[in-house]
């Protein structure tokens, strides 16, 4: 029977992985509402829980479509992290991670705000920002990758890999949601150490004459969870 009910969530319209905590971020009170259900399916964790989150699965998608997931202002949304960190920190421990950290935030930071940018957030080894400009972000992401090559520890020399999305993310007191935050974030996990991904609403605002952009291929291949299947994604870096 939980084969069976998984197989038609795949069928319903909206993200079949729904109620992972990346999804259910998208939308504040169907974040509450999948959290209580949670709650209430403790000892039956199995079909009822499936049913439920295809409820609410369900209704995700219609409020997409009304586009009531997004806000009124268009803005750049930046993820970052830092590749390799958490195996490093592993057998580093705690207190060099922890400077290391440190370290990282002075040099990433200051660029996103000289740009105008905000750190919305800042997630273990990696942060999401907002940028009223995509040429703004962009900058500020490319020298946050140039002040990290001062930054060391030991034989881990920490590079971040970066996603950037242009949309109309909806706020939420201190926090923004919606599908082009997941959009942003969905971006980020597929680029490499060193690499800038950006998708083609954030490409098409960048100066083509200052920007070098190419078309990855890979991820029009895959099947990445909470991405609509058309979005185009390009590594983007400055020209020489």
């Amino acid at each position: 029977m939980l084969a069976f009910v998984r197989r038609m969530r795949e069928r319903l319209p909206g993200d079949e992985d729904f109620g992972d905590p990346l999804s259910t971020a998208r939308f504040g009170h169907l974040e509450v509402a999948n959290q209580r259900w949670t709650d209430l399916t403790v000892n039956r964790p199995g079909v009822a829980r499936e049913i439920g989150r295809g409820a609410l699965q369900v209704w995700q998608s219609v409020l997409e479509a009304r586009g009531q997931d997004h806000g009124d202002q268009q803005l750049t949304v930046v993820f970052t992290d830092l590749v390799d960190f958490s195996s490093w920190a592993l057998g580093a421990g705690d207190d060099e991670a922890l400077r290391l950290l440190r370290d990282v935030a002075v040099a990433i930071e200051p660029p996103v705000k000289r740009r105008g940018g905000e750190v919305v957030k800042r997630l273990g080894d990696g942060m999401m920002a907002v940028f009223s400009s995509p040429t703004d972000a962009f900058d500020a992401v490319v020298e946050a990758n140039d002040n990290l090559r001062d930054v060391k520890a030991g034989k881990y020399r920490p590079r971040i890999r970066a996603g950037m999305h242009t949309g109309n993310p909806r706020r939420l007191g201190g926090d923004y949601l919606g599908i082009d935050v997941n959009i942003a974030a969905r971006v980020a996990e597929k680029a490499t150490a060193g690499e800038i991904l950006a998708s083609q609403s954030t490409v098409a605002l960048l100066d083509a004459e200052q920007v070098t952009a190419k078309k990855k291929r890979a991820f029009a291949l895959l099947k990445v969870k909470g991405v609509p299947d058309e979005l185009e994604v390009y590594a983007v870096s400055p020209k020489p």
